[in-house]
């Protein structure tokens, strides 16, 4: 993993703790009774929980569709090594 990865990794690290921070802080301070803060702690958490499931869902079908292609260049490959022979 080279330097820049390592920077973006720290910098989505960061903005994502921000993020949560400042939705905790506003609910916290929201006026309201207790009903109001818990739906929208709830929703907040089901929010958080959909985006992480919605990146890996999409990081998964790039790094599936880059393993077949790499499969196909090495069938490929194989294939004019063979007709070279």
């Amino acid at each position: 993993m080279g330097s820049q990865d390592k920077y973006w990794l720290n910098y989505a690290k960061l903005t994502f703790i921000i993020a949560v921070a400042a939705m905790i802080i506003s609910i916290v301070m929201l006026p309201g009774d207790l009903l109001i803060k818990g739906y929208y702690s709830i929703c907040s958490l089901f929010l958080i929980s959909a985006t992480i499931t919605l990146s890996k869902a999409v990081r998964d079908e790039a790094e599936s569709k880059k393993l077949l292609q790499k499969l196909e260049e090495a069938k490929t490959a194989q294939l004019l090594n063979e007709l070279d022979d």
